[in-house]
């Protein structure tokens, strides 16, 4: 069941998005509350899975990465399953069950360019199966859009830089 947010709620995830570094002490100024407050109000969205505070990127200001939309209709009704195995793909940021079109669309970013495109079709799409056609839009220019980077391609960074 979905978690009902209250205004204190609504104020810190607020506040978090537009600075995920913003001291909590500063948040409970802002809102006008105690710092303990904030914390386990905090401490409840993220345990709750509601909130996550993390490093986004604008993907168009890295001159070597490449995002994509890729919308996806399945062979098979089977929503959640393969929902969940595109969600798991090193190469997706994100991906969601939609009205319309497509079954499900997802976020593709790649530092490969359209080469890292292509795998993505050819190899990483075949191995989750169930999937009947997609259609795959290069985003060429995005305003306001931060994303998080895919597990994959920040694993693939740490491994060339020896990091």
């Amino acid at each position: 069941m979905a978690r009902q947010l209250d205004t204190l709620d609504k104020a810190l995830i607020g506040l978090l998005g537009e600075d995920g570094r913003l001291p909590l002490a500063a948040a409970a100024e802002k809102v006008g509350v105690s710092r303990p407050t904030v914390v386990s109000h905090v401490k409840a969205l993220t345990g709750d899975g509601v909130l996550r505070v993390t490093g986004l990127i604008d993907a168009s200001q890295v001159g070597d990465l490449t995002t994509a939309l890729v919308g996806l209709t399945l062979d098979k009704f089977r929503l959640d399953e393969i929902l969940q195995k595109v969600a798991d793909l090193d190469e997706v940021s994100w991906a969601a069950v939609v009205t319309g079109r497509y079954d499900i669309v997802a976020e593709v970013i790649t530092d490969q360019g359209v080469a890292g495109l292509y795998g993505f079709l050819n190899r990483s799409l075949l191995e989750v199966g169930g999937i009947a056609s997609s259609e795959i839009f290069v985003v060429m220019k995005a305003a306001r859009k931060w994303s998080s980077l895919p597990r994959g391609l920040t694993n693939a960074w740490m491994e060339r830089d020896g990091a």
